[in-house]
């Protein structure tokens, strides 16, 4: 065995042992948890102690809290966790919600296997230890080939993980209520940007498109009434009308373009993106990864579903308009890429940073809008830039 090999594998060995040997402790303290959680069901049908339950949980649920953060770091993956809360109510509702939560079950059933598993394991690791120094240290360094037994202990920190991160898992109907409640505040957000959005549209409608049409009809009405004894006055009134007529419609398109931009339905999302980089006054460069936009922007020539490019396109557009309002940008940069069943877009900017989108940038229109896609948004803005907005849309093609 090489000596930077050698040293590697000592060094994870060493990392693995240490991780036992913390189960190992574990598993003491849930032998003494065992006994009071018996102790406070003992207490509560007595009803002397009742008190004594939603206690014991909480320590209950801090000691698998402390396996959940373990095991997170050995495998390299948070371990949800879902309880019903404790500290609500009268003391027979916190006793009922104690009692009667799957999670302190699975709690249980942790700490009675972990009290088995936490201790075999530590057992098998000081047998493994003096063997693979023997034949790995020995026998490899003689003959060069690789160890066999030491990275077991890896092997073993690893199971024992993995053990813990099933015992410990929100049970199924824990996690879909936990689904249910996630598309509960996905859905009450969808409906507060659709009312914003609506009052928007009304507004601009009303403001804009409404008052040119009635004073569109005023003056076609003062023309007809002024041609027949003031031809004059009547073409100017005429050529006034045309011009609100225009506006009108120029209001019209502006409305339009905030539903659903027409360039989405001719260019596709890859040159809609495109469009907005030419006109945000920044120097952007737009790179594309297999993403469907339009013909010829992936290699099927698929697109994705209208919303999923409306919620990618203003994105963007309220993505580049920040840079270039608030950051003190030059260049930014755009990433679009069709990958896993997802359309990930990446915005950035060279920008001073700082943003936070509770302070009215527009941001939180676009969270609630990609979150009424089943979609995630990822704002990073340290002090001094860049700024990166990742946003992430479920999309099948």
């Amino acid at each position: 065995m090489r000596g930077g090999e050698g040293r590697r594998v000592l060094r994870d060995a060493g990392r693995a042992s240490v991780h036992l040997l913390v189960g190992a402790g574990l598993a003491v303290v849930c032998y003494v948890m065992i006994r009071l959680v018996l102790l406070a069901a003992a207490a509560t049908l007595s009803v002397i102690g009742a008190g004594m339950l939603p206690e014991t949980v909480r320590l209950l649920r801090g000691l698998a809290g402390l396996e959940r953060r373990r095991t997170a770091a050995r495998l390299g993956s948070p371990v949800p966790e879902r309880y019903l809360p404790l500290d609500r109510g009268s003391l027979l509702e916190r006793i009922r919600a104690a009692g009667s939560d799957p999670g302190t079950y699975r709690d249980v059933r942790w700490l009675v296997a972990h009290l088995l598993y936490g201790l075999l394991f530590l057992y098998a690791a000081m047998v493994l230890w003096p063997l693979g120094l023997l034949v790995d240290g020995v026998g490899c360094g003689l003959a060069g080939r690789r160890p066999v037994l030491l990275p077991r202990i890896g092997d073993l920190a690893t199971l024992q993980a993995r053990l813990s991160r099933t015992l410990l898992l929100p049970s199924p109907s824990a996690r879909l209520a936990e689904r249910i409640d996630e598309l509960a505040a996905t859905r009450a957000g969808a409906v507060a940007a659709h009312g914003a959005e609506l009052r928007r549209i009304e507004r601009d409608l009303h403001d804009g498109a409404q008052a040119h049409l009635v004073a569109l009809s005023m003056r076609r009405g003062l023309a007809r009434r002024a041609y027949d004894h003031d031809p004059a006055s009547g073409r100017a009134l005429l050529d006034a009308a045309q011009d609100q007529a225009e506006e009108a419609l120029a209001q019209l398109r502006h409305v339009v373009r905030g539903i659903h931009p027409p360039v989405l339905t001719d260019r596709g999302l890859v040159g809609a993106v495109r469009a907005l980089a030419a006109g945000s006054g920044l120097e952007v460069s737009v790179t594309v990864h297999g993403t469907a936009g339009g013909p010829g922007d992936s290699a099927d020539g698929a697109r994705p579903p209208a919303a999923v490019e409306a919620a990618a396109y203003f994105a963007v557009a309220e993505g580049l308009t920040n840079a270039a309002r608030h950051s003190g940008a030059r260049r930014a940069s755009v990433a679009l890429e069709r990958a896993d069943g997802l359309l990930l877009v990446r915005i950035r900017d060279e920008g001073r940073g700082g943003a936070d989108e509770n302070e009215g940038t527009g941001l939180l229109g676009i969270r609630r809008r990609v979150a009424a896609l089943d979609g995630t948004v990822r704002l990073t803005s340290p002090v001094g830039g860049p700024t990166v907005v990742e946003v992430e849309l479920p999309c099948v093609w």
